[in-house]
């Protein structure tokens, strides 16, 4: 997923073209839905979905071009969730899924990621396999130097192949 195409998506957007919106969707929607499922459970997480992308719609004319686009996406998505939590006013039980019997293999990973990782070293993954950023650009956009996340990220997906050993 490249920047420059979501940027040009997005100055599409602020120019009210909903076309541009559809696509930005198709190609974001894997990578957002992983990222809001880290701090709500499903059925959460697809309303959250929904408020992102109509808060794209309604924000994309404040995104300054030639930025991180991938960035500003995920800003919004971890705000939204953030706000849907204290909207509920309780935490989210990690084991949501498991509850429901409602298993495929990426809600066991995903189960698997939140319940052995932290939030930061969840970000890491997320931000490295399904949103692409190197490891550079995940220490730039996090304040850390490239080798602290590259350690991180090794020993996260370390973590997450103990416990997929385990289920």
């Amino acid at each position: 997923m490249d920047n420059k195409i979501l940027n040009k998506l997005l100055l599409k957007i602020a120019d009210g073209n909903d076309d541009a919106l559809a696509s930005l969707y198709e190609i974001t929607k894997k990578g957002v839905f992983a990222f809001v499922s880290y701090y709500l459970p499903k059925e959460d997480a697809e309303d959250v979905m929904q408020d992102v992308y109509l808060l794209i719609r309604a924000n994309a004319n404040k995104f300054q071009p030639d930025t991180n686009a991938k960035a500003w996406i995920l800003q919004i998505a971890k705000n939204q969730s953030l706000n849907k939590l204290k909207k509920a006013k309780r935490c989210v039980p990690l084991n949501a899924a498991a509850q429901k019997g409602d298993y495929d293999e990426y809600n066991v990973v995903s189960d698997v990621m939140k319940k052995n990782l932290s939030e930061e070293e969840y970000e890491i993954v997320t931000l490295h396999v399904v949103w692409g950023y190197k490891h550079k650009e995940i220490g730039e956009m996090i304040s850390a130097p490239t080798g602290t996340i590259t350690s991180k990220y090794k020993r996260a997906v370390e973590k997450v192949k103990a416990a997929l050993k385990e289920v």
